[in-house]
């Protein structure tokens, strides 16, 4: 399907990546990883033909599509939202064009038996296949299902597209890329405008996908539900493993350690060697020795490790100073653009030092309430930030919003003040922002390392409530391990949008889902939040059904008339009454083990973190231990998730 053969990229005297080879086949899911900066982007505008690489070549098969989703592109304004998706058909009305002209043609000649003829069928043939393939009889329902699934309702459709969010435009440029169903998807960060049930659409989506697929995406989760294949892109060499994301990275690491032990094997080889060398060189009776030797290190081929980038951002909130009590208090709050309602009614309180997560469905209004938390957006209804509360704000667009044209080092010094200004580089170091980066002009980085100049702002000072709208968008999955961990560690007040389950995961205490009649809390994280909803809607939905479900004529309950015992009572009915006995046995032994699995889950959640406490502590060069306490970690994991799913069940059936 695909081939790259000995393609480098060089910027100037830096080189990005050198003597690449890749190969991906029909139907393959293959992960892109590697750090910010690494030049995966930069890889996938190779592939769709945008830049051209400084040397090497890519191939693929004659006639081939593909189809390329950058993180940043200009939209057709003026179009609708139908309209714009609807436009990832032109080749299909090309198509048929093209197979009417080929349908005239047929009709006028008379050759029949010559090679023109035979190439004429042969086309139309292909070309009625390519329609099909394309969905070409059912346009407007494919349009209209995939926009729906990425979270567009119907009332959308005839909306322009200068009416939404870059984020929402990005989701229609995605939603052409499925239409068009090319042999080659190549997606730079799908999920960053995307919530978690768009992104569970787009999982199912692209695993029924015919394409092969190339993705960059720093979401652990999507990369371990949707690719068999993950490669890593190094500036030294390409890592490539047959497996998902997660267990990549244990291949990765112990792989590492292998390499480590032979070629530390290997060294003491050639000190021992040498020491004989020396010793026998200078005797005439074992000189011939000596040489042999010498001849047996010259032919040795000597093993290397293969290098590992173990910069990592250093990263830690200044300490939060003291606020009152409850940091934000917000009661009947009602917000509506227009006469289209957002939320209404919503109650909302914040105690200080509290983490909870915002969530809800693609307009719930998430962004929406924190912009009113900030005062950027009128409502009705009344809101009190607490006593001494000082805000940080972090907004979706706030790399975007960097001015492209001063250095990194100007972005931070144009907003610094104070002793601070003395410890600019310290900071941006922390941030891997070293020596000639911190002269580089914000509009040549990479959507990672803005994201990572617009996070260092914060640090330049100390607030006590951070409020952070999808943090995590184009950062990798290294740094928003360190993020999360600077947030568990932060001890102010924390509220968190983000549609990352992993970086969600263990990070808050509530989860609030935003919904059109206010707020509904949940306890926990952002797990339990998903098993609980899991569970709601089953709930939901067999209550439902049982409610449309129409009672039998025959199995309608009268009252008992008094020569007519009650159902369940002793008397002559003995299987009425065994039953009743084996039914109520079956609930006690559910409930005793309900409440054994709340005992199990809480041991489990326990040992978890005793886990993070204990893998913190480890020193970066003991890998053997690191590397056996995450399969320890993992199987605590999965143990967990287990138990909860269990619990979870029980719940229903004793409902």
């Amino acid at each position: 399907m695909l081939s790259i053969s000995n393609i480098a990229v060089h910027f100037g005297q830096r080189t990005l990546f050198e003597n690449l080879d890749l190969f991906i086949g029909l139907r393959e899911r293959v992960g892109l990883v590697g750090r910010n900066g690494a030049g995966k982007s930069t890889l996938l505008k190779i592939i769709a033909g945008v830049n051209p690489p400084s040397i090497g070549t890519v191939t693929m098969p004659k006639g081939s599509q593909v189809g390329y989703l950058p993180q940043e592109m200009e939209h057709n304004e003026n179009a609708t939202i139908l309209e714009e998706a609807s436009s990832a058909f032109v080749e299909v009305q090309d198509l048929e064009s093209r197979l009417e002209s080929i349908t005239i043609e047929l009709g006028e000649r008379t050759d029949y038996e010559s090679i023109e003829y035979s190439r004429l069928i042969e086309e139309l043939t292909t070309t009625n296949e390519r329609i099909d393939m394309l969905g070409g009889a059912s346009q407007e329902e494919q349009v209209q299902r995939i926009l729906q699934g990425l979270g567009f309702m119907p009332e959308d459709m005839p909306r322009k597209m200068s009416e939404f969010s870059g984020g929402w435009k990005m989701r229609v440029e995605l939603a052409k890329l499925l239409l068009a169903n090319p042999e080659l998807l190549l997606l730079d960060e799908p999920t960053n405008h995307l919530d978690l049930e768009s992104i569970e659409w787009l999982e199912g989506f692209l695993a029924q996908s015919a394409s092969s697929i190339l993705l960059i995406s720093h979401d652990r989760a999507f990369l371990d539900n949707l690719t068999t294949r993950t490669i890593e892109i190094t500036p030294i060499k390409l890592f490539d493993f047959k497996s998902s994301f997660s267990k990549y990275q244990v291949w990765r690491e112990d792989e590492r350690m292998r390499q480590e032990q032979a070629y530390k094997n290997q060294q003491k080889y050639i000190e021992d060697t040498e020491v004989l060398i020396n010793k026998f060189r200078a005797k005439k009776n074992k000189a011939a020795f000596a040489q042999s030797l010498i001849k047996k290190l010259d032919k040795l081929e000597r093993l290397e490790v293969d290098a590992t980038d173990k910069a990592d951002i250093r990263f830690r909130f200044p300490t939060a100073p003291r606020s009152g009590k409850v940091s934000i208090e917000a009661v009947n709050l009602t917000k509506s653009y227009g006469k289209a309602p957002i939320f209404q009614g919503l109650d909302f309180i914040l105690a200080r030092q509290q983490k909870v997560a915002l969530v809800g469905k693609n307009g719930a209004g998430k962004t929406t309430l924190t912009r009113i938390f900030m005062g950027l957006e009128a409502h009705l209804g009344d809101m009190t930030i607490g006593h001494n509360v000082d805000i940080g704000y972090y907004a979706q667009n706030q790399a975007e919003e960097l001015d492209g044209e001063l250095t990194v080092y100007e972005t931070l010094d144009d907003v610094a003040v104070g002793e601070i200004r003395k410890r600019l580089r310290s900071i941006l170091g922390a941030f891997l922002f070293s020596g000639d980066d911190a002269d580089k002009k914000v509009k040549i980085l990479s959507g990672g390392e803005k994201a990572r100049l617009a996070l260092c702002k914060l640090l330049l000072h100390p607030y006590n409530l951070l409020i952070l709208d999808e943090p995590t968008n184009h950062l990798d999955i290294r740094a928003k391990g360190v993020l999360k961990e600077a947030l568990q560690a932060f001890d102010g007040t924390l509220i968190v949008v983000s549609h990352d389950r992993d970086f969600l995961n263990s990070l808050t205490e509530l989860v609030y889902e935003v919904k059109p009649d206010g707020l509904k809390q949940y306890i926990g994280d952002i797990k339990q939040f998903l098993h609980e909803k899991h569970a709601n809607s089953i709930r939901a939905y067999e209550a439902e059904k049982g409610a449309n479900k129409p009672t039998p004529k025959s199995q309608k309950r009268t009252a008992p008339s008094q020569d007519q015992p009650i159902e369940g009572e002793l008397t002559g009915n003995k299987e009425s009454y065994k039953a009743r006995k084996a039914r109520e046995r079956e609930e006690r032994k559910d409930q005793n083990r309900f409440k054994k699995l709340e005992g199990i889950i809480q041991e489990k959640e326990n040992a978890l973190k005793a886990l993070d406490e204990e893998i913190v502590l480890i020193g970066t060069d003991d890998r053997a231990k690191m590397t056996a306490l995450s399969y320890q970690y993992e199987t605590l994991q999965n143990e967990l998730s287990a138990a909860m799913e269990e619990w979870t069940g029980l719940g229903e059936k004793l409902i």
